[in-house]
């Protein structure tokens, strides 16, 4: 089927979804690209590769965040229903995917990152898996990520504490990390499959009904801690996730944020801030809050400078320096959001 060009700015699609044939779960996939270069193309090409025994793909969906690269310009005709919405501006990972997905009438959303790709049963098992009967409150699925040379990452995490973050600010996990864990289940080696807090939103299957009733990614999140925002609330709400090591999918890792560190930090940091205030009590967030504007950077800088790597810890000023200028409009939205 021949690409579509549609969506603008709002990315509002006026084309009904078709039904599906009786008994046979339907998938949307959801892909936000930037600046992604050639992987978005070997992402689309791995999903029309993938075996569909156990589902109907209803439609992929390409939101492009005002890409320079030409990645998202006149891609082929896979064999699936590929819509293209396009932004005149970058709205961010968590604004894009609920873009992606708002017309959506699939019984399951896979937001995939275009820096993945499928392998033939990427699709099929973990679709399987949530149809079945023991499983109807499990709400999302993530599978076991390798990269180039077979290596599987450790992408699962535990739902972050305040204490958690404050480990992760100090460098103690890195430092002493039996000792010291932060929320990322690095300790675990991810061969065996099992349920977990959260799955890494690079394979970030959720049940549509789920999705709609948390009203999707919150969009105050630009990048980084939106996925795991949604799996908190998703767990508040009743919903488990589920984490198979038995289906894989290749990630690069990185992504496109390579290109910008300073940028990916500053976010990083921002959205730790956010999830603080919006999970935590103002206490443990505003102590959080300090900490990640006085003590970490310090602890980067010496760290960045005892190794040597200058252009890191230019890299860090940077990142700090966005940072500072953003609290402004960060203080406005913590008192909006602090948990009573």
């Amino acid at each position: 089927m021949a690409c579509i060009e549609t969506g603008t700015m709002n990315g509002d699609l006026t084309t009904p979804e078709p039904h599906k044939p009786r008994g046979l779960p339907t998938l949307e996939i959801v892909i936000v690209n930037w600046n992604s270069g050639v992987q978005l193309r070997k992402c689309l090409e791995s999903i029309a590769t993938a075996r569909l025994e156990n589902l109907r793909l209803s439609r992929v969906v390409v939101v492009d965040n005002a890409s320079a690269d030409g990645s998202a310009e006149k891609l082929e005709d896979y064999g699936f229903n590929l819509v293209m919405m396009r932004n005149g501006r970058n709205r961010g990972f968590a604004a894009a995917s609920n873009q992606g997905a708002r017309a959506s009438a699939a019984e399951y959303l896979l937001f995939l990152n275009p820096d993945t790709r499928l392998y033939e049963d990427s699709l099929d098992g973990p679709i399987a898996f949530m149809e079945e009967s023991g499983n109807r409150r499990i709400g999302i699925v993530g599978i076991q990520l390798v990269d180039e040379n077979g290596h599987v990452s450790r992408t699962c995490a535990r739902l972050p504490n305040a204490r958690q973050f404050l480990v992760q600010i100090s460098g103690f996990d890195r430092v002493a990390p039996r000792l010291f864990r932060s929320h990322l289940m690095q300790e675990w080696n991810h061969e065996g499959s099992r349920e977990v807090d959260h799955v890494m939103g690079a394979f970030f299957l959720v049940r549509q009904k789920l999705f709609e009733e948390l009203g999707g990614f919150d969009e105050r999140f630009f990048v980084y801690l939106e996925d795991v925002d949604f799996s908190s609330r998703a767990h508040r709400a009743g919903w488990r996730s589920f984490y198979m090591a038995d289906v894989k999918a290749y990630h690069k890792g990185g992504g496109t944020s390579e290109q910008i560190k300073s940028t990916r930090l500053f976010y990083s940091l921002r959205s730790r801030i956010l999830y603080s205030y919006k999970h935590f009590s103002r206490v443990s967030a505003t102590a959080l809050t300090l900490a990640t504007l006085f003590l970490e950077p310090l602890i980067r800088s010496i760290w960045s400078l005892m190794r040597f790597a200058f252009s890191e810890f230019s890299e860090t000023l940077r990142a700090y320096a966005m940072l500072w200028r953003e609290m402004p409009q960060l203080v406005g939205i913590h008192k909006n959001h602090c948990p009573v």
